[in-house]
């Protein structure tokens, strides 16, 4: 079952005995644990109703034991059991013997009293393995992978409505680059901005620009876009700000050569008629992230972004080496750009 039909049937309190939450966007494996134990156990029951198990660590037999356990002073129970790496293609660590046919016997026949679920932080399982096969068919299955583009918008808008508060025009997307896509860190800064804007109040691209918090790379990130869109000023600002903040421009050259030879890999294969969300598999990217190098990318042919990467790796070597001074270098190298 896809992620919203899960969370709905858990809303209206239809549990499925066995679920596998598994990806890579570790938010929405969290809500949807934390769903199911809001709606399932009462808050008194807590301490005798859920159990945790780390699957590198117990085998899956003594979980399904655990399972096959009457609960004690509780109607039901919550069993969730983390790091499922039998349910993936990784190679097994040996560690710990897991007897896989007592979970096939009990998927056949799940007690009514547990429900248990089984989590893992791959956006693929192993569908050529029969425990997996006979998940699908139990329809046990919940993909929780990262949101593309447009349903991370989406997802942004609902959340602030949530909060009852408004968005200005180009906040939703601003909040999306700024944080990579990262619901963990979307939620964590909408929740601020909730806070200072208050119920009714307005959060705008001023606001966001000064509390959003941005790693080195995202601010990396942003300085490209402004270079792309010759916003030279807002470039030479943003750099401005990184070198206060003691950011090495070896470090911001870097990271620059990073981009530009994801903007030329998401060039090269969307030539290829790949998605957004292929590309992003292919190369281990975040599908908004693809989309931001896919735009970005539309102001330079391949040639030009192959000559872009070799110039950051003569600018990389002339700083290491004293060629250059590595500050000069960095806004040479930006008005060249941008030239």
């Amino acid at each position: 079952m896809d992620y919203k039909q899960a969370m709905k049937s858990i809303e209206e309190e239809r549990f499925a005995p066995v679920y596998v939450s598994y990806g890579s966007e570790s938010y929405l494996i969290e809500q949807f644990i934390r769903k199911l134990t809001d709606k399932m156990i009462e808050p008194e029951h807590l301490d005798f109703a859920v159990s945790k198990y780390d699957l590198n660590e117990v085998p899956v037999q003594n979980v399904i034991a655990d399972a096959e356990t009457l609960p004690f002073m509780v109607p039901r129970k919550l069993i969730i059991a983390g790091n499922a790496q039998f349910l993936t293609g990784s190679r097994d660590n040996g560690k710990v013997d897991h007897q896989l046919d007592r979970l096939t016997e009990y998927l056949g026949a799940p007690v009514d009293f547990t429900v248990l679920v089984f989590t893992v932080s791959v956006d693929k399982l192993d569908e050529r393995k029969k425990l997996v096969k006979q998940l699908k068919e139990k329809n046990a299955l919940v993909p929780c992978l990262p949101l593309t583009a447009e349903e991370l918008q989406s997802w942004v808008r609902r959340q602030a409505k949530k909060e009852s508060f408004e968005l200005a025009d180009g906040v939703a997307d601003q909040l999306v680059l700024y944080t990579g896509g990262h619901l963990q860190s979307l939620a964590a800064e909408l929740e601020k901005l909730s806070l200072n804007v208050g119920r009714g109040g307005t959060a705008t691209p001023e606001l966001v620009d000064s509390l959003v918090v941005r790693s080195t790379e995202q601010n990396v990130f942003i300085l490209i876009e402004q270079v792309v869109q010759l916003r030279l000023d807002r470039a030479f600002a943003l750099l401005e700000e990184l070198l206060k903040q003691k950011e090495e421009p070896i470090k911001i050259v870097m990271l620059m050569a990073r981009q530009f030879r994801i903007m030329l890999q998401v060039k090269e294969l969307s030539k290829q008629s790949y998605s957004h969300q292929q590309i992003a598999g292919q190369l281990g990217l975040h599908p908004y992230a693809v989309k931001v190098a896919e735009g970005q990318a539309r102001a330079y042919d391949i040639a030009k972004l192959s000559r872009i990467v070799s110039q950051l790796a003569d600018l990389d070597f002339k700083m290491k080496s004293g060629g250059i001074d590595k500050v000069l270098g960095l806004e040479l190298f930006l008005l060249g750009l941008a030239a």
